[in-house]
């Protein structure tokens, strides 16, 4: 079955409430059933994403549920939870955070980016707009296209990914990323909540600035050893 053959018997029970995103082979609608007005959200794309398959089986209060991960004849489908909320890049549209609002939705991300080092994947997208604080004050992380499986045989990452600015250096081919590198993006994270900007243009004050400055060191080795360990700091 095709794409569009599978998205036409979808549409017979579900309405498309809007289209969320629309680019680079990628389609991803948000979707309402007709009689239930259950909402979820549809994700078509043409190469695969392994972590899907993993998270179709994980259900973490702070990662996004996938409810199916579907191979078609030209690409793949995924459908996931629909979250009511809004993005922590909105948030900040209307004021910076706290350091105790901060640390309780970094925390929350760093459970959800555990979720995922334990089953040997490295996230490689922390950002503000992949983090949305549900309506009723859930914190859940989005959008795993960049995730991919660390692999120690390798020297390098085959694909560099990433937003420039969030993304760690060997994300770059300095070296392979592994879990050390979704640190050195939570803490860019951390110094935008608190203050607007990279930590390089200001970094936040106190206890934060310390924890951004060992989040965000060149070197993997000098930065906390992992989430847990960051999450423990904050």
């Amino acid at each position: 079955m095709k794409i569009a053959d599978y998205t036409a018997e979808l549409l017979k029970i579900y309405d498309v409430f809007s289209v969320l995103s629309d680019r680079n082979g990628k389609k991803v609608l948000r979707l309402r059933h007709k009689t239930l007005g259950k909402e979820l959200v549809y994700i078509s794309f043409e190469n695969a994403v392994s972590v899907y398959r993993l998270l179709k089986d994980v259900r973490s209060e702070n990662i996004v549920s996938v409810y199916d991960y579907l191979k078609l004849d030209d690409g793949y489908v995924v459908l996931e939870e629909y979250i009511s909320g809004i993005p922590v890049s909105q948030v900040l549209e209307t004021g910076f955070y706290s350091y105790s609002g901060a640390k309780t939705v970094l925390k929350k991300v760093c459970s959800a980016l555990d979720v995922l080092h334990s089953q040997g994947f490295v996230y490689r997208d922390l950002k503000p707009e992949n983090v949305i604080v549900a309506d009723d004050g859930q914190v859940k992380l989005i959008d795993f296209d960049s995730c991919r499986i660390f692999d120690p045989s390798k020297a390098f990452d085959t694909v560099a990914l990433g937003t420039p600015g969030y993304a760690s250096p060997e994300q770059y081919g300095v070296a392979q990323s592994d879990p050390r590198s979704d640190v050195y993006s939570a803490g860019v994270l951390l110094n935008v909540m608190l203050t607007g900007v990279h930590p390089s243009e200001r970094l936040a004050k106190g206890k934060a600035g310390r924890i951004v400055l060992k989040c965000t060191q060149i070197s993997p080795e000098k930065r906390y050893p992992s989430v847990r360990e960051l999450s423990k700091a904050l």
